[in-house]
């Protein structure tokens, strides 16, 4: 159809992790372990689902289409000003904003290879060039991406950690990369599963670096469990706020968003609970595949990437540990089809998953 852009069709949309209802209609099954999608096995935010029925009568007006509120908690929170920050529907609503304000028609993007999906898809709706730089060692190989830097980039994207693989960008590595860094282009540090890293001692936190180009996205979805509300937001320079609140949508993010984002952010009960908890549940997944010798990527996030011998093992064991009552997700979408990500769940989800996982072994 001469109407859509040849970079459209040739796009491939988001494929996500298989929802339960899709396992159930396929496998005929009611009970499921979902740890496939790096969802929060606690569920939302207790403070943020209370925020949300109190909204319930609230629902026939408008949501506040500058955020003043969750702004400003934000801003006291992370000691900067209101003008320094962001919201959107995820940190993905940030990221297309971004494209949208800032790219003209000869900019060209770099990232990571097979890194996360969600900026892939917006990278190539954008019809620019982008230069894709291969993992190294399972890491964000930033010298090779330093070497792809010409007059025409305009945007770099680092997700820190990474998602799929969990690895993380280095405060040293980050300060190498960085001086090859001319001021007219923006690097979008895209710190979905910061709360899950920040204790590691090398872990390059980008509210430290607020420099007048470094553009910090971060997300209620992972630590907070809002993810089935959409609420997300990001620091950067007030001249760089002020532009994307010129292009956002209108009344984004919704007014139930807002409110559970706003109230989430006191919730620190429950965010020391979920960090407790994912230490534990990591600790658990990785001895036990461990025990499994079954390789593995060492992981700051909230999910552990298995390795396995090829693509048609991985596929093998996915769909047979699915037909168990537990949903992973094969890495295909990523580029890794011979991976399997695990994400960490309740404990007695992390011990079925490990249980069923040594059975399909032992099956096969």
């Amino acid at each position: 159809m001469a109407l859509v852009p040849s970079y459209i069709k040739q796009l491939a949309s988001y494929k996500p992790g298989k929802p339960i209802t899709e396992a159930q209609r396929e496998l005929g099954r009611a009970d499921f372990v979902k740890l496939a999608s790096n969802e929060n096995p606690l569920g939302p935010s207790p403070k943020g689902l209370a925020a949300v029925e109190k909204s319930f009568n609230r629902f026939h007006r408008y949501p506040d289409a500058t955020g003043y509120e969750l702004r400003n908690k934000l801003a006291k929170q992370y000691n900067v000003k209101m003008e320094n920050v962001i919201l959107g529907a995820g940190s993905e609503g940030i990221m297309s904003t971004i494209m949208r304000t800032f790219l003209l028609s000869d900019d060209e993007l770099i990232s990571a290879d097979n890194s996360f999906i969600g900026f892939r898809v917006l990278a190539n709706a954008s019809g620019r060039r982008v230069h894709w730089v291969p993992m190294k060692n399972h890491r964000y190989d930033l010298q090779a991406m330093a070497d792809k830097i010409t007059d025409y980039t305009k945007i770099i994207y680092i997700a820190n950690p990474d998602n799929p693989m969990g690895t993380y960008v280095t405060r040293e590595e980050f300060d190498e990369f960085f001086s090859h860094v001319s001021e007219r282009i923006l690097i979008i540090l895209d710190e979905a599963y910061y709360e899950f890293a920040q204790d590691s001692p090398d872990y390059p936190d980008s509210m430290s670096y607020r420099y007048d180009n470094v553009i910090t996205l971060r997300t209620f979805s992972k630590a907070y469990g809002l993810a089935g509300i959409r609420i997300g937001y990001g620091f950067a320079h007030d001249i760089l706020i002020n532009n994307l609140m010129k292009v956002k949508v209108p009344f984004e993010p919704s007014l139930v968003a807002q409110a559970a984002g706003t109230a989430a952010v006191d919730d620190i009960e429950f965010l020391e609970k979920t960090i407790q908890t994912n230490q534990k549940g990591m600790s658990y997944l990785k001895d036990e595949l461990d025990n499994l010798g079954i390789e593995q990527v060492p992981s700051a996030a909230n999910f552990i990437t298995t390795i396995w011998e090829s693509d048609e093992q991985a596929a093998k064991i996915h769909q047979n540990i699915l037909a168990k009552g537990v949903i992973l997700r094969q890495l295909t979408a990523f580029g890794w089809p011979n991976c399997i990500r695990i994400s960490v769940g309740l404990e007695e989800e992390n011990i079925q998953c490990i249980e069923s996982l040594r059975s399909v072994l032992s099956a096969i």
